[in-house]
C-alpha cells in the first residue's frame, strides 16, 4: 500500500498534542524544513514533515506541472488523508493538528482544508495557490467553513503570480470559507522573520480555545 514517507520531530514537551503537518514545494524535500522547529521556538508543537509521493530532479512533487495537475492533487490529498488518519492514531487528534504547505505544498494545505472530513486547528498556504476552485467549493466537506485558513503571498512572486492566487483565494472566500489574505513585499519565497512572526502568531491563534474562526479579508 502506498504510503507517505514522513519526518516527525518531536516537541520538547513531549505530552503535548499540538502538530504543525508542513509540506515542502516542488523539488524539496522534508529536508528543507528542518529548520522550522527551531525558528518557530514553540516548544509543545510537534512536527510532521512529510515527503511529496513523486521523485522531482532529487526532491520530490506533490502533482505533475508540465500536464493535467488534477489526478496527482487528488492522489496527493487522499495520502494526506491516510497520514493524517495514520497521525490521530499514533495521538495526535485533528483538531490539534496544523496543516501548513509552501507553493505545491500550500495548495495541497487548502486541499486538505476544505476536503477533510474533520474540523483541523487550521491550515496555512505560503505562496500557494487553488486547483480548480470550482470543483473544490463543489466537493468541499461540511467542515470546511469551520476550518481556520491562512493564505499569504508575495507581490513579486514570478512562479505563481499573485493576481492568480488572489482571485481564486477570493473565489473561496465569496463561497464562504473563512479564509485570511495577507500579500508580502517578497518574492516566490518565505520572507524571513517578517512572515515567520505572521505564521508563529497563526499557530498560536489556532490554539486559542476561544478564539473565534477568522473573518474572511482582503488586503
Amino acid at each position: 500500500m502506498t504510503r507517505l514517507n514522513c519526518h516527525i520531530i518531536p516537541a520538547a514537551e513531549p505530552d503535548s498534542k499540538r502538530l504543525l503537518l508542513m509540506m515542502h514545494g516542488l523539488g524539496d524535500s522534508h529536508e528543507g524544513y528542518l529548520w522550522l522547529p527551531d525558528a518557530l521556538q514553540l516548544p509543545w508543537l510537534h512536527f510532521a514533515l512529510p515527503d511529496a509521493p513523486d521523485a522531482y530532479y532529487g526532491g520530490y512533487s506533490w502533482f505533475d506541472i508540465f500536464g493535467n495537475p488534477v489526478p496527482g492533487v487528488r492522489r496527493s490529498y487522499q495520502l494526506l488523508h491516510d497520514l493524517l488518519q495514520e497521525l490521530h492514531h499514533r495521538g495526535w487528534p485533528p483538531d490539534q493538528m496544523i496543516v501548513g504547505g509552501f507553493s505545491q505544498g500550500g495548495l495541497m494545505a487548502i486541499e486538505v482544508a476544505l476536503r477533510y472530513p474533520h474540523r483541523i486547528a487550521g491550515a496555512l498556504c505560503i505562496s500557494g495557490a487553488v486547483c480548480e476552485p470550482e470543483t473544490l467549493i463543489r466537493e468541499a466537506s461540511p467542515a470546511a467553513r469551520q476550518q481556520r485558513i491562512l493564505a499569504t503571498h508575495g507581490r513579486y512572486d514570478d512562479i505563481l503570480p499573485i493576481h492568480i492566487t488572489r482571485r481564486q483565494i477570493q473565489q473561496l472566500q465569496q463561497a464562504g470559507f473563512p479564509i485570511t489574505w495577507i500579500e508580502l513585499e517578497k518574492a516566490h519565497t518565505i520572507a524571513g522573520q517578517t512572515e515567520l512572526q505572521l505564521i508563529r502568531d497563526f499557530i498560536l491563534s489556532c490554539y486559542e480555545s476561544e478564539a473565534p474562526a477568522p473573518q474572511p479579508q482582503q488586503s
